[in-house]
């Protein structure tokens, strides 16, 4: 299963933000990577670069590699509506990414681990494919062996968001994927008509 498994701090110093989630090395540093860090001097950016980095944001922030997050363009430029709007209620609609919405892992790479782990079912079945899509109305649970794991609940109880496309029964250990979330409600700060204008060159 490819993803990337590099320094994370470093990338999150490159974009200016915590991508990653909650990062103790990034709110000390929170200047580019290099030796010269702040003091070097950064020439202007071309609209190459700026949209460059935005896609790459983006691939980070949900654990897609190239390859894969070009394929997730071609189905969004190719589907009604709104590509850069799609492009991102596609990559929502990841099993991975819904895992770490609900809550059920800290973040995106242990909602992976999960998920290829076996620890994950949808709608009753174990799905073990963290790029698995969702549709509406699915319904994703922690497996009975698994609902016991220390880690599913550690996370559980930390996680206090709430997202409007999804619901989540704490009785039960499952949750479902209630729509399509709109872009209003993704929270990532992504420019992705950014990357709709790189991947249309």
């Amino acid at each position: 299963m490819a993803r990337y498994t590099g320094p994370k701090s470093k990338i999150a110093r490159k974009f200016g933000e915590p991508i990653f989630g909650p990062d103790k090395a990034f709110e000390k540093r929170n200047y580019p990577p290099g030796q010269h860090g702040n003091n070097r001097r950064r020439g202007k950016k071309s609209e190459y670069a700026i949209q460059l980095l935005e896609k790459q944001k983006a691939k980070y922030t949900y654990g897609i590699l190239e390859r894969q997050f070009r394929n997730i363009f071609e189905k969004a430029s190719s589907s009604k509506g709104v590509t850069g709007e799609v492009l991102l209620q596609l990559c929502e609609s990841r099993l991975d990414n819904v895992v770490f919405r609900l809550g059920i892992a800290p973040s995106r790479s242990a909602a992976r681990q999960l998920v290829s782990h076996r620890h994950i079912t949808v709608n009753g079945k174990i799905v073990n494919i963290p790029s698995f899509s969702l549709n509406p109305g699915d319904t994703v649970g922690v497996r009975e062996k698994s609902k016991s794991l220390q880690a599913i609940s550690a996370s559980l109880e930390a996680n206090s968001a709430v997202y409007e496309w999804m619901t989540w029964n704490s009785a039960t250990y499952e949750g479902n994927f209630v729509s399509i979330p709109q872009r209003i409600q993704i929270p990532e700060n992504i420019k992705e008509q950014l990357i709709v204008e790189l991947y249309s060159k």
